[in-house]
């Protein structure tokens, strides 16, 4: 399997605090049935800072280590990026990482609401040839209660990526009952774990699939694991007909 959001990385974010953290997480990654895993420290959330030139040599040193450790674990660099005034300007002077170096770019909300300018953001990013995928929407306080808003994203081309964890009811029974909403929707593409720590947030991405399987069937769960071949291929991902439950302008009369 292959993991497209992780804060694997030591020391630079509010994932593991250290190398032996990142190893233990490593080994966890590779115990659960995962062999690739994307780096996506937080960028310009308030909080953290960790440009490109910041994490690409950090994610040399990691897979060194963990060859020299015999974890049989690859881990390739990326971001999770808030989105802030600065994006495009900092998308052009290169602080800015796609995943696994592709077109594709993982984008965090503010944990209560939708930014304003975001359709717009969406719109310029595939000006550039970019696609955004927005990391746990379930636990955005907008879309769970209003899951349309998810689909007007997406009809605009975003892509969505739900958390393991959430699905597994990590995060309680309400937020879990939003993934599959939004799995049952097509308003979901990729499932990975935000994994931050070996213990408590760590990975259970076999669990979630089993159990989107089991909810959803086979062809759900293998969607998803093929989307996150495509981020590393830097292929199209296949749009499916979101199932919305909006009404038609003539459905009001």
């Amino acid at each position: 399997m292959i993991d497209i959001h992780t804060h694997i990385l030591p020391g630079v974010d509010d994932g593991a605090e250290t190398l032996e953290d990142s190893l233990r997480l490593a080994r966890a990654a590779v115990e659960d049935g995962i062999h690739t895993v994307i780096a996506t420290p937080h960028h310009a959330n308030g909080k953290y800072t960790n440009s490109a030139a910041d994490i690409l040599p950090r994610v040399r040193a990691l897979n060194e280590e963990l060859i020299r450790a015999d974890i049989p674990l690859t881990v390739l660099p990326g971001q999770e990026i808030r989105l802030t005034n600065q994006f495009f300007e900092e998308w052009e002077s290169g602080t800015l990482q796609g995943l696994h170096e592709s077109s594709y770019i993982l984008i965090e909300f503010p944990s209560g609401h939708i930014p304003l300018d975001t359709p717009a953001f969406i719109y310029e990013l595939s000006l550039l040839n970019l696609q955004a995928i927005i990391a746990h929407p379930e636990r955005n306080a907008e879309i769970a209660s209003k899951p349309d808003l998810l689909q007007e994203l997406i009809e605009k081309g975003a892509l969505a990526q739900v958390t393991s964890h959430s699905l597994n009811g990590s995060f309680g029974s309400k937020i879990q009952q939003v993934a599959l909403q939004l799995c049952r929707r097509n308003l979901v593409h990729f499932v990975s774990t935000d994994a931050h720590h070996w213990e408590g947030r760590g990975f259970d991405l076999s669990r979630a699939y089993a159990l989107v399987e089991r909810e959803l069937g086979a062809g759900e769960s293998n969607y998803y694991k093929s989307n996150a071949a495509c981020i590393l291929a830097n292929s199209p991902i296949p749009i499916r007909e979101p199932l919305g439950l909006r009404k038609k302008w003539y459905q009001f009369w």
